[in-house]
């Protein structure tokens, strides 16, 4: 049920066996990091990185997504070089730091795959595909490759993103049962609570699906992701995230929980700030990230 939800929401897959081509090693005092070069869809190679700690393996892994932010030069780096939206240090230190393994590609239109959002959208659209879909399904063939390596804890899976990133966060959750532990930063978004607060264009183009509404509410995907620990974010102030949509997911998205036995699971926590990462939003994160991956 879950694959075909997501399926007929996102389009279908440019599935293959993930490969590496190409890997360059670094190895500093604390971690490991690698520069990827992986064959993860049919059509053009993806850029990552994965970097683990030195000590005792195996470790727990975060997938971290990367935001938007109208920087298409962007991309991967965000996890080494931040943006001006998140805390410091960098999502990299502070996971090496926590004892996790991380991983982070460019997604399609952003880094060294930066080639037109707008130009992909509609060839993809035009082609039966969704942008957003291969963006999930690309981070899905990303985990597989993840969970081949030996420093991993096939077991202890978490992944974590703000704005775009966190979307994906969500969506990668509910289309991967292999995700154990979500955190979603200023993403918590409700497509119905978009029209009716005239925020449409507080989202890119990209986040738009074909007669989505027609037959599913954003809850219905949300949902495939219970009973499994899920952290939301939102700064009261984001007019990204708009607060009816927030507190109405929060409400169906409690009783989901309810009823599945876990209602400790499902936080969603709408705090001071904007479209943005605080300081008390990244003390939330780590804490609950210690608590789900065991770690």
């Amino acid at each position: 049920m879950m694959k075909q939800i997501i399926v007929d929401c996102l389009g279908p897959e440019m599935k293959t066996t993930p490969e590496v081509v190409h890997r360059t090693v670094i190895v500093y005092d604390q971690y490991t990091l690698e520069h990827l070069l992986l064959r993860l869809n049919q059509e053009e190679l993806v850029p990552a990185y994965f970097a683990y700690p030195h000590g005792l393996k195996p470790v727990p892994i975060v997938l971290f997504n990367h935001s938007h932010g109208g920087d298409f030069t962007a991309g991967k780096t965000e996890l080494i070089s931040g943006a001006d939206y998140l805390q410091s240090p960098s999502f990299l230190e502070t996971l090496i730091a926590d004892g996790y393994a991380v991983g982070c590609i460019d997604m399609w239109g952003f880094g060294e795959r930066s080639q037109g959002e707008s130009q992909l959208f509609k060839r993809f659209l035009l082609q039966g595909k969704t942008l957003w879909g291969q963006r999930v399904y690309d981070n899905q063939q990303f985990l597989t490759y993840l969970l081949s390596r030996q420093e991993i804890n096939k077991e202890a899976v978490a992944t974590i993103g703000m704005s775009m990133g966190g979307l994906m966060s969500w969506w990668l959750a509910a289309s991967d049962p292999r995700i154990t532990a979500v955190v979603d930063i200023a993403a918590q978004v409700d497509y119905q609570a978009l029209i009716e607060e005239d925020c449409l264009d507080k989202h890119g183009c990209y986040y738009y699906l074909p007669a989505f509404l027609t037959k599913w509410r954003t809850a219905d995907i949300q949902q495939l992701i219970a009973p499994r620990p899920r952290l939301s974010l939102v700064g009261i102030a984001d007019k990204g995230c708009p607060a009816s949509g927030v507190k109405k997911l929060d409400h169906s998205l409690k009783e989901i929980y309810i009823q599945m036995g876990q209602p400790a699971h499902w936080q969603s926590l709408q705090l001071s700030g904007g479209h943005e990462e605080t300081k008390e939003m990244r003390g939330l994160w780590r804490s609950f990230l210690k608590q789900q991956l065991g770690h």
